[in-house]
């Protein structure tokens, strides 16, 4: 039911007249420096593409790869123990994975997780006049690439830490509450590539209001030093023919909107009347700031960026 074509996030299998399957993997090397928070972060990007699909993730494996001849043992340890918290945040089981020598550490989980076939939501099935709402904060790469050159101050790494590691959970539970047309959640292709996901095919164009996108703390600062990751310039190039106006916004702002992310929020499309309550009651659940942050119109399946 999905897969390959339309670059859904997971893949959905029918498995009877009510019951499908999907099944979805990620993993990467760490993007933070304590092995505890890299797990946690690793595990809840795995989770998301399940909440992003409407689905409810069932059972988990994981993914490791470890040079286990050169580093100690317990940070691998530490690794395992910050997926496995996020798991049980989750309730989702580890019910096994796998694991090999590698030169360079990688983590993440492979996740199976289940919805009604006639409920899946799509990415690319936006509807004129719909609301379109972010539910995190954009600017982890930026801020991981402060990290990398040690130029980062603590407290924009721990809100970081904490947004990445924070499970799409709750915002996928008030979703289904919703009228809700389309979804996919804000990850490597930074906002704007997954937005170009959502307009390929969809019959519809997107405004986008670049002054609403909620920032991580210190997010613009370090993207005004240059601190850009080099993900963000093949997002640009990947988005450049599908958006206009992005001219008329600062460059740092610019940067920001292609900005890789690692477990971002979800990007929903939903009726304009309901928005407003989707937002008012995820922000009775969860800390992080979403926001309405453009609309969904008629036209070319194009995004225009408004200063």
């Amino acid at each position: 039911m999905a897969g390959f074509r339309g670059a859904e996030d997971a893949g959905v299998y029918k498995m009877s007249e009510e019951l499908a399957l999907i099944q979805t993997v990620d993993f990467f090397p760490p993007i933070v420096d304590d092995p505890y928070d890299f797990g946690r972060i690793a595990a809840s990007n795995s989770l998301s593409d399940v909440y992003a699909m409407g689905g409810t993730p069932i059972c988990a494996l994981n993914i490791v790869a470890f040079p286990i001849r050169c580093l100690d043992p317990e940070i691998l340890k530490e690794i395992l123990q910050g997926g496995m918290a996020t798991l049980k945040e989750a309730e989702v089981p580890l019910i096994g994975g796998h694991s090999i020598e590698d030169e360079e550490i990688k983590y993440g989980l492979s996740i199976s997780g289940t919805i009604h076939p006639q409920k899946i939501i799509r990415n690319n099935t936006l509807k004129a006049g719909d609301a379109l709402v972010i539910t995190k904060p954009i600017g982890t790469g930026v801020i991981a690439t402060a990290l990398k050159a040690q130029m980062v101050e603590p407290e924009h790494n721990r809100d970081m830490i904490k947004s990445m590691s924070s499970l799409n959970r709750k915002a996928a539970q008030v979703m289904k509450k919703f009228e809700v047309h389309a979804c996919t959640d804000v990850t490597g292709f930074g906002l704007l590539g997954h937005a170009k996901e959502m307009v390929t095919g969809s019959g519809c164009m997107m405004r986008i209001y670049s002054q609403q996108v909620p920032l991580l703390k210190g997010a613009l600062k370090y993207a005004q030093t240059g601190l850009i990751p080099g993900g963000a310039y093949r997002n640009k190039e990947f988005i450049e023919d599908f958006v206009t106006g992005i001219e008329l916004i600062i460059p740092e702002l610019q940067d920001l909107l292609v900005d890789p992310q690692t477990s971002g929020g979800l990007l929903i499309s939903l009726p304009q009347d309901q928005a407003i309550q989707f937002l008012k009651i995820l922000s009775d659940q969860q800390y992080l700031p979403a926001a309405i942050i453009g609309e969904i119109l008629p036209g070319p399946e194009k995004i225009e960026i408004t200063p």
